[in-house]
């Protein structure tokens, strides 16, 4: 859920529970809007916040560096890397 995938997903997941909660315009939708800020924020902030419950920070760059996935940091993919650019991960 800390890769860049996951955070669009969360997004999205999020962005579609506030416009579906609002369309219906009852407060059970409003209720679902509300429930849906949670991931909505969560993706767009780099949080994750089920990573307590595996142990896990709660920061996606604090997920992401003790897993080992480097250049997944930002939303949008970068260009590729030349092999003098790429970090060196050491165990």
């Amino acid at each position: 859920m800390a890769s860049r995938t996951g955070r669009w997903t969360r997004m999205l997941t999020g962005a579609g529970m506030v416009m579906g909660g609002l369309a219906t315009g009852s407060p059970k939708g409003k209720l679902m809007a509300l429930a849906g800020l949670l991931p909505l924020l969560a993706g767009a902030f780099d949080l994750c916040l089920f990573g307590p419950f595996f142990g896990l920070p709660v920061k996606g760059e604090a997920i992401r560096r003790k897993v080992g996935l480097i250049g997944e940091d930002s939303l949008l993919p970068h260009p590729p890397l030349s092999m003098a650019e790429r970090p060196t991960l050491l165990h």
